[in-house]
């Protein structure tokens, strides 16, 4: 089966071949008609001209001078004469070099030239020892027919000859044209090239966040072609989508100085609530219950709020793209204590743990990576029930290691999955929620395994939630 051609230029080609191709059939069918026409009423006048003589001496038994030959006198060679007697053909005789040669006919060639009107004029028979002829077919004077014909072989021969010639020259034709059109085509779509390159590569850009550098734009031969409105009409689109990209980044560059001042500036009042809210608790007096349960509570909440304010500063930190610490780390360590203290917080929680044989070691920032794991694991232990089983599995290769936290809890609604590393993303109508949640827990764990070099990725379904943290075996930077 073949494929139409998909790219414009392939299509340009194409087409212009395919028109030329048909042009060529038009010129060649209307010159070999009008060649066979010509050639057939040459045929019809030497007929003519022939006055039917060897059909004549057919008609009669013997000529004044001689024997019973037909008269074959000024003749072509392969002129075929018959004669007619009450439409069944009694003779029959064609020319030849020597001398003539009479002609065996069948049922089917006698039935042929039966049906000849007697007009004079040419028709086309074929006849089964000859093959195709030209014959007129007259009246006789013995109330008989006299049928007179000249071969077409000659005719035929020109004809296919011409052929021949006309399929050399038009091949040679479309395939000069076919050459000289793609080439033509190229150059005339090579600006065209330039849009989709351009377009292309603003299509790979990272648009969704960050500083993002536009290419330059398409330069523009001429406004009032089709390629160049299309380049008009790119550039254009291309400013208004930098201008834009541009205020974005601003907007986000403020937004990012304002959690990050925002976060600092509150540490200090938030930690100096936590410090009194313990002195009063420390007081030798006697505290009366409500004020105790009161004072409780502002510790608690004052440290939750630190908690979420050092969580915003971190994440400032990383979006600024802070660089991390690139030591070697012991994961395997990382991910022993990770879970130890997990199944200190979690005792009714089943914990399993699947490691290496040999130590993984990574390069980066051991305290971030600590972090990502036991967010990780607080994931697992506060949105599933008691009973529930998480295992951690740790895997490496050439290609990099790849940290698993997989639990058999509810599992993560297919809407909320998309966004489950956004801030401030909970899952509470579906997952039980144990303890206070700020929600940007697994969005610090993609930020630091994104400064990494690395990804996090989740599936999830009723009875199998699972994260995968891939780290590179080299880090960048």
């Amino acid at each position: 089966m073949i494929r139409p051609p998909r790219t414009l230029r392939s299509q340009l080609t194409a087409g212009l071949v395919a028109l030329l191709a048909l042009v060529c059939l038009a010129v060649g069918v209307t010159t070999v008609l009008a060649l066979q026409g010509f050639l057939v009423r040459r045929v019809d006048q030497q007929l003519s001209a022939s006055a039917g003589r060897f059909a004549t001496s057919l008609e009669h038994e013997k000529r004044p001078d001689a024997d019973n030959r037909p008269d074959t006198r000024g003749q072509s060679e392969g002129t075929f004469g018959a004669r007619l007697l009450r439409g069944t053909a009694t003779q029959a005789a064609v020319v030849r070099a020597a001398a003539d040669t009479r002609v065996p006919l069948t049922d089917g060639d006698r039935r042929a030239l039966a049906a000849l009107p007697a007009d004079g004029t040419g028709h086309g028979v074929r006849l089964s020892a000859l093959g195709r002829y030209r014959v007129t077919a007259v009246p006789g004077d013995d109330g008989d027919v006299l049928i007179t014909g000249l071969p077409l072989h000659p005719v035929e021969e020109t004809v296919h000859r011409l052929e021949a010639v006309e399929a050399a020259v038009f091949g040679g034709a479309l395939l000069v044209a076919g050459v000289m059109g793609a080439l033509w085509v190229r150059l005339s779509l090579r600006p065209l090239r330039r849009v989709t390159t351009t377009a292309a590569s603003v299509a790979e850009l990272p648009l969704a966040s960050g500083e993002v550098e536009m290419p330059a734009p398409v330069p523009v031969t001429d406004p009032r072609t089709e390629v160049g409105q299309v380049g008009t009409a790119l550039n254009r689109m291309l400013g208004h989508v930098g201008n834009a990209l541009e205020r974005r980044h601003a907007s986000e560059e403020r937004l990012r100085h304002f959690a990050a001042d925002a976060s600092h500036e509150l540490r200090t009042p938030v930690a100096n609530v936590r410090g009194h809210a313990e002195l009063a608790l420390r007081h030798k007096g006697p505290v009366p219950g409500e004020v105790r349960r009161a004072l409780e509570r502002i510790g608690a909440e004052s440290e939750r709020m630190s908690s979420l304010v050092n969580d915003l500063l971190l994440l400032a930190r990383l979006d600024a793209g802070r660089a991390l610490e690139h030591q070697p780390v012991d994961l395997t360590r990382l991910v022993l204590d990770a879970t130890d203290d997990a199944r200190a917080a979690g005792p009714d929680h089943r914990w399993l743990l699947d490691l290496p044989e040999t130590v993984v070691t990574v390069t980066g920032d051991a305290h971030r990576l600590h972090q990502v794991i036991g967010n990780l694991l607080v994931n697992a232990r506060t949105h599933t029930p008691a009973g529930t089983t998480v295992s951690v599995e740790l895997a490496a290769d050439e290609r990099g290691t790849r940290l698993t936290v997989a639990d058999n809890g509810p599992g993560i609604p297919a809407d909320i999955q998309p966004e489950i590393f956004g801030r401030f993303v909970r899952a509470d109508h579906s997952r039980s929620r144990a303890a206070g949640s700020t929600g940007l827990g697994l969005a610090i764990v993609q930020a630091v395994a994104t400064a990494h070099g690395g990804t996090v990725t989740v599936t999830s379904r009723p009875g199998r939630t699972q994260f995968v943290v891939s780290l590179p075996a080299q880090p960048p930077g």
